[in-house]
């Protein structure tokens, strides 16, 4: 007989079943009573209590739990081109939420919507959107100088980027007639948008205005999605000029019921110079002459320091402004909602009539990158492609900025494996 004491949380045994032989067997060990080591005896207690419910002990506050650095880390998968692209946010969650607006919008009642999701500005993100501005050029400059000292290949076929005096002989090419070629690359000299790959966005005065329609696609211009990004933060540029509101931007469901009106966009200030000369990459290399060989160090960790900061500040940036991204293709919109240019090329655009699957964005769709094979001696031999295990990725900044003597920030150590001796190609099949 199984007796369970509600005060105690525990199971009883009462002193009457005590002497009854316990089953260890096999078929025992199935059994849904608690084992004994061994038989109770008379002379002990009449009953005892066996505690399984016991909670665990409280860690002070102040315990830290140790972290350990990883070895050596994978690098993300390679999407297939034949599906979407997974959602950043778990679909079930999208779900709820738009079931959440909709009954709202059933019973007449406003979607309540936060600063910078009403369209107005959050007065603690202007700085770091200034200071996003403010190291995007400094990183290009710096980028477009390195580029005189470091040697960089591209693929004509296929967006490979290879960092070293020669390209690579790791059979990877995706171009159309790699077939032919057995997958070996046809390396080209790079340029800087191999390395710093320009993401665009078309700039809108009115974010939450009329949307972008295919036919006046040309009515709009495009410049860097950073750029875009830190312009709807607060950054003012007088060529690319943005409306603040002052009142908020109401919302019933997905439908606006007030955004103040449509405002005709203001007349740009002529200017001679282009207004993207030092926030664009074209033409970097020939506006920045090659630095002297006592500055190329100072400049590549100005350069690498810069790198993160951009980082760092679109990451903050994007995650209170809404930045889209296609889920078929790469391109970007900064805004509520994303655009209706038919221009999506990719998986089953014809299904779609040429519309973007529009998505919420990652920071890596906004600032790709562009991840490299890590040479350690830029004029040391071409990597091969049975050593390829033994190698590492960085992103293709980090690797030009790391030969011309910038420090390389501990997130990417352990992607490079510089802890792995790559072994000659008789020793590699000896490895397990």
């Amino acid at each position: 007989m199984l007796l369970v004491s509600p005060p105690g949380r525990g199971v009883v045994y009462p002193h009457s079943i005590a002497s009854n032989p316990i089953d260890f067997s096999a078929r025992g060990s199935y059994a849904l009573a608690f084992q004994i080591p061994r038989p109770i005896l008379k002379k002990e207690c009449s009953m005892r209590f066996v505690c399984f419910n016991q909670k665990k002990p409280k860690q002070h506050p102040n315990f830290k739990k140790r972290h350990v650095s990883t070895q050596n880390v994978d690098l993300p998968p390679v999407l297939p081109k034949n599906k979407k692209k997974p959602y950043p946010i778990p679909f079930k969650q999208i779900q709820e939420a738009a079931k959440k607006d909709k009954k709202l919008a059933q019973m007449g009642i406003e979607k309540h919507l936060d600063p910078p999701k009403n369209g107005l500005l959050v007065p603690t993100l202007v700085p770091v959107a200034y200071e996003v501005i403010d190291n995007w050029k400094l990183l290009i400059k710096g980028l477009a100088q390195l580029l005189h000292v470091v040697p960089v290949f591209a693929c004509s076929e296929c967006a490979a980027v290879h960092v070293a005096s020669a390209g690579h002989n790791i059979r990877d090419c995706s171009g159309p007639t790699s077939s032919q070629r057995h997958g070996s690359h046809l390396w080209v000299k790079g340029t800087i948008n191999d390395v710093l790959v320009p993401v665009e966005s078309y700039h809108m005065y009115d974010p939450f205005g009329r949307r972008i329609k295919h036919e006046s696609r040309f009515d709009y211009e495009r410049i860097p999605a950073v750029v875009e990004l830190c312009v709807q933060a607060g950054v003012e540029i007088p060529e690319y000029p943005s409306r603040r509101r002052t009142q908020p931007v109401r919302m019933m469901g997905k439908r606006v019921i007030d955004r103040g009106g449509y405002v005709k966009e203001p007349d740009k200030p002529c200017s001679s110079t282009s207004p993207l000369a030092d926030l664009d990459t074209l033409g970097a290399c020939e506006r920045h002459p090659p630095p002297t060989p006592e500055k190329v160090s100072k400049i590549a960790q100005e350069t690498m320091d810069a790198y993160e900061k951009v980082r760092w500040g679109v990451t903050k940036l994007m995650r209170e402004y809404t930045v889209k991204a296609c889920g078929y293709c790469s391109e970007v919109h900064v805004g509520p909602w994303g655009h209706s240019v038919k221009l999506c090329g990719e998986f089953k655009h014809q299904w779609r009539d040429g519309k973007h699957g529009w998505q919420d964005a990652l920071v890596e769709e906004v600032l790709p990158p562009n991840y490299v094979w890590h040479v350690r001696d830029l004029k040391g031999t071409p990597l091969t492609g049975n050593l390829k295990r033994f190698y590492g990725k960085a992103p293709a900044l980090v690797e030009v900025c790391m030969h011309s003597g910038a420090r390389v920030p501990q997130c990417y150590k352990a992607m490079m494996r510089l802890d792995i001796i790559v072994p000659d190609s008789q020793e590699a099949d000896m490895v397990a």
